[in-house]
């Protein structure tokens, strides 16, 4: 038994009985109608792979119109539908008519059963393929809904990265190369896939390649392909990144880690966008919009000759430079909520909250590891956190603050101590509340309430 669900939509009600007889125990189930206005009903109710539909149910026409009508019908019910029409009058050119407007294929009557069953059964693996390739569909919206939200936005209102963003927003439509430079945590990869989204390739993948973790062995193989037998693995052909991408856009995640060695082959695809795979002598033509991001030191790599210069030049048209997330203090509040909203529904906590000393914490604290740092700390926080408020102790972090950095001055007067500090830090910084706040590491609030307690001005004076 072929497994499938069959509907016969005819007229006459001898063609409906003889078919079900000879199909009922052939498939899995066997519908049949006389009246084609029932067809859209029946297949909302169950679910049919294949209908065998007559073409006129008309006795004095014969054109086939009919037929052609409810087979539009039903396509626009499913698209996925295979339908095999059938008809007493048929000729080649009402063949070739009811093929061109969409049906799968063509049966005259009377028919041959082994011809029928035959057609049957190809249907059927049709019928399948089209619904594998729907449920892609249907994975690939998921999967860019989910990058969408693993990327999200980059969250900000600070004013370094307002003037980062003044520049994508001048760069993103045009194909220029970019690099993109800032410490680990950063937020490099969200600032590709914000430029990638505002892109013209857009509409393509967005793909991401770690560079620096790719050995020379499995380099040419990821990123180019190989054909199959050209090395001990190379059990069938494989298509490499840059093919895989092109139309899209490339990132290539550390790329000052990459090798010398591999820097001029990496170079000659980027200057020729051409690739060769593993065990080819046939040269494919790539397309895509490169983004790069480091770290590291590139023209100190350079000046090391760790790194070429002429792959700097080709990678870095556009520089962006992220800054870390301690300069940026006021960013954290933003991203700290965002990052409570995200896992407060992921752990199904919703009532939970930061409290204000919480909130101050977080932009005392230096986070070294950025943006990706403060995610991992907010969602550790909601795990481990027993109430519905976040507290400092909660976060977990060690305490940096003013009275730490008292313990090494002079203990017979820490007011005393705390207005020269911040008087000195003031005049140090230009009267700079941002960059004060940071190297005392704490909040501007504290810092603006200490200032007026103390009567010191923006020049770092203490009024008397």
């Amino acid at each position: 038994m072929n497994k499938g669900n069959i509907l016969i939509v005819d007229d006459n009600q001898n063609v409906l009985n003889s078919l079900e007889l000879f199909l009922k125990y052939k498939f899995t189930s066997v519908y049949t109608l006389s009246k084609p206005d029932q067809i859209l009903a029946l297949i909302k109710a169950v679910p049919i792979d294949v209908i065998l539909l007559d073409m006129n149910f008309t006795s004095s026409i014969n054109t086939g119109n009919e037929g052609i009508f409810w087979m539009k019908q039903i396509q626009k019910e499913d698209p996925t539908m295979v339908i095999i029409l059938i008809t007493a009058y048929g000729d080649v050119e009402l063949a070739v008519k009811v093929i061109k407007e969409g049906a799968t294929d063509f049966v005259l009557k009377p028919w041959d059963n082994h011809k029928l069953l035959a057609t049957l059964q190809s249907a059927l693996e049709l019928k399948k393929s089209r619904d594998e390739i729907k449920s892609l569909k249907k994975k690939q919206i998921v999967l860019k809904e989910s990058k969408e939200s693993e990327y999200s936005s980059f969250i900000y209102k600070s004013e370094q990265i307002a003037h980062l963003f003044k520049t994508v927003e001048k760069v993103a439509g045009t194909d220029v190369n970019i690099l993109i430079q800032g410490e680990n945590g950063t937020g490099k990869e969200v600032l590709a896939y914000e430029i990638h989204k505002r892109s013209k390739q857009k509409q393509y993948d967005f793909l991401k390649v770690d560079i620096g973790s790719l050995n020379e062995s499995i380099f040419e193989s990821e990123l180019f392909g190989h054909k199959k037998g050209s090395f001990t693995d190379a059990k069938e052909d494989r298509i490499g990144k840059f093919e895989t991408v092109s139309g899209g856009t490339l990132f290539l995640d550390e790329i000052g880690n990459i090798s010398v060695s591999l820097q001029s082959k990496l170079l000659y695809v980027l200057q020729n966008k051409k690739v060769t795979p593993v065990g080819s002598n046939e040269q494919i033509p790539v397309d895509f919009r490169l983004i790069c991001a480091t770290n590291k030191d590139l023209e100190k790599l350079v000046t090391e000759k760790l790194f070429r210069e002429d792959l700097q030049f080709r990678i870095n048209t556009i520089t962006l430079i992220i800054p870390p997330l301690r300069e940026r203090i006021e960013d954290i509040p933003l991203l700290a909520e965002y990052f409570l909203e995200r896992y407060k529904r992921k752990y199904e906590k919703n009532s939970i909250k930061f409290n204000a000393e919480a909130i101050e914490i977080l932009q005392q604290y230096p986070w070294p590891g950025n943006v990706r740092e403060l995610k991992h700390t907010i969602e550790k926080a909601i795990i481990l956190c027993e109430s519905e408020i976040i507290r400092p102790e909660d976060l977990f972090l060690k305490s940096r603050n003013l009275n730490e950095l008292n313990t090494n001055l002079n203990p017979q007067s820490i007011s005393d101590n705390e207005k020269i500090l911040i008087s000195s830090t003031l005049h140090k910084n230009n009267g700079n509340i941002s960059k004060t706040a940071i190297q005392l590491k704490i909040g501007r609030q504290t810092l603006y309430r200490k200032i007026k307690q103390y009567k010191i001005n923006l020049d770092g004076d203490v009024e008397e």
